[in-house]
Order: structure tokens, then sequence, then C-alpha cells
């Protein structure tokens, strides 16, 4: 799908307010400052996602949106093996940063996966004045390419080709995290969200 400037800018304001909303519920996690924006927003093609994506392994959480949003989307919150030990080392007092992941780990990302999903929802939920809820939450940890693409092929009934890269850049006084969300959207989806935006841009007189 082509999008115009002002689709773009559309989306790229759905997903700060949706980080935003992210930002402060892992604040309050954390005990920390954080913030996170999205400085950057893409229109990808699923077979040019290696190119957003690093080398090291990376933990996935992905999760089915549901509501009254139309049915076939999926969100994906990609964090780098770096930034997955720093974030549950903060979480679970922990300071080896050299160690390998264990079932702490992965019981830490999937809670905060799904808070961060959520809250990240519910922002944009509340922007277009709709209900979206996040499905229970599933967790690789793997090679990104790979588990990126198992993820897209277990979804090629849901008609997915384009996946919309919310690029998220977070800021902490006390710790370095990277991550990145991307929206797997089927065309009704993502027609349905552009809609509803582009209602909000221009309100009927």
């Amino acid at each position: 799908m082509k999008l115009t400037h002002m689709q773009i800018d559309a989306l790229q304001e759905l997903g700060n307010i949706g980080a935003a909303h992210a930002a402060t519920t892992l604040s309050t996690m954390l005990s920390a400052n954080i913030s996170m924006s999205v400085p950057e927003i893409k229109m990808i093609d699923i077979s040019e996602i290696y190119k957003y994506v690093g080398d090291e392994i990376a933990a996935l959480v992905l999760f089915q949106v549901n509501g009254e949003v139309k049915h076939g989307g999926y969100l994906l919150l990609y964090i780098p093996k770096t930034s997955v030990v720093r974030l549950t080392n903060a979480m679970l007092g922990l300071t080896d940063v050299d160690r390998e992941l264990d079932e702490m780990d992965e019981s830490a990302l999937l809670e905060v996966g799904n808070i961060m999903v959520s809250a990240f929802l519910d922002g944009t939920a509340e922007l277009l004045n709709i209900i979206m809820l996040p499905s229970p939450p599933q967790l690789v940890i793997d090679m990104p390419h790979a588990a990126i693409e198992s993820i897209i092929a277990s979804q090629e009934s849901e008609d997915i080709d384009e996946i919309v890269l919310f690029k998220t850049a977070l800021v902490s006084d006390a710790h370095n995290i990277q991550s990145s969300i991307f929206l797997f959207p089927n065309h009704p989806m993502l027609e349905d969200i552009i809609r509803r935006l582009e209602e909000l841009l221009n309100p009927p007189i």
C-alpha cells in the first residue's frame, strides 16, 4: 500500500502516542526515568525485513491484535539480546551482562512484553476511539531473521505482505535498551486504521 506523507505522519503520531504510554509503564516497572518515541516509521515489504533487524540473537514477543479493529493484525516487540540482558537485569536485580538467558529471563520478557504492548495498544486505541487488545504473548529467542521468517510463514493465510515498522528510540538515565515494534497488518486492518486516522485529520463538517 502506497501511503501519502499525511498518512505516514498520522501513523507516526499514532506510534508516538503508543510509545509514550509504553514508556510510562516501563518507567514505573524499572523505577527509572524512561522516554520512548518513534522518530522513524516505514512501510516495508516482508521480503526486506532482514534490512531492519540485527544479526545477533534477539527476543521477539508476538501478539495478535484483537478488539474492534479488523482481524488480521500482529504486533511484534523486537529486542536485541544485549538489550534483553540489560532489561531483565534491571527487573531481576542482576548485574552480569555476559550471562546466558534462562527461564527467569523468559518469564520477565513475557511480562515486560505484555505490559509494554498492552500500553502501546491502549495509547493507539485511545486515539482511534476503539478497543484494541493483545492476545497472550508468544516468545521466541533466536536469530531474528529465522524467527521472523517463521512468524511470517505461519501467518501466510492472513494475507500479510507488508509491515509497518515503528523504529522506537528509547532513552533512559539508567539503562541502554534498544527495541523496535513491528505491526504485521493484513490489508483490511491497515485500511481500517488509515481510514480512522484520516477521519481524525479531516473530521466531517
